[in-house]
């Protein structure tokens, strides 16, 4: 007999036949392991690209990101890093376009980077589009706004001071 978990749907299969109740597995109730292909101790955004081998290599020269892999051919998706930083990029298909094709910025990505003047002295240098001054903020970080080519807003920064919410205005709804 079957261990009853909320939520299951007893038997469900995919168009293959393959049961998908992964709620009933027990190899999938134990506790996190390590994939050296998807980091899980940070967010890994998505982020779509119309030229994506172009933006990969953009990526790369302009911001300094590495490439650790990537899959397809044409490549369909990229997996890189600048630090800790990791993203994944993909190329458009139907659902899913980059901000030049929507005509609409859809999010900023901060990146912490340790020396942030020499990153923003690089990016200026390249060409790209600031679109907000290297500055420190009231909440501590020292920050810089570009946007690359085809409309993502990206943040570089690094900490310049411990600064605690409540001081710059915030409202703290959950203290550590």
């Amino acid at each position: 007999m079957r261990e009853y978990v909320p939520g299951m749907t007893a038997n469900r299969r995919n168009a293959h036949g393959v049961c998908i109740d992964y709620l009933i597995r027990t190899e999938y109730r134990l506790p996190m392991l390590h994939n050296r292909s998807v980091p899980t101790d940070t967010v890994l955004p998505h982020i779509t690209y119309k030229n994506l081998a172009k933006a990969i290599e953009w990526l790369t020269a302009t911001f300094g990101f590495v490439e650790h892999f990537r899959y397809g051919e044409p490549v369909q998706g990229a997996q890189l890093h600048l630090g800790n930083a990791w993203i994944m990029v993909n190329s458009e298909r139907p659902g899913r376009s980059s901000p030049i094709e929507l005509g609409a910025n859809t999010q900023s990505l901060s990146v912490f980077v340790e020396d942030v003047e020499a990153h923003f002295s690089r990016t200026v240098d390249a060409g790209v589009k600031i679109v907000e001054e290297l500055h420190e903020t009231e909440y501590g970080e020292l920050q810089y706004g570009a946007e690359d080519m085809e409309g993502h807003h990206w943040l570089f920064a690094r900490h310049a001071h411990d600064v605690s919410p409540d001081a710059w205005g915030a409202t703290i709804t959950n203290p550590e």
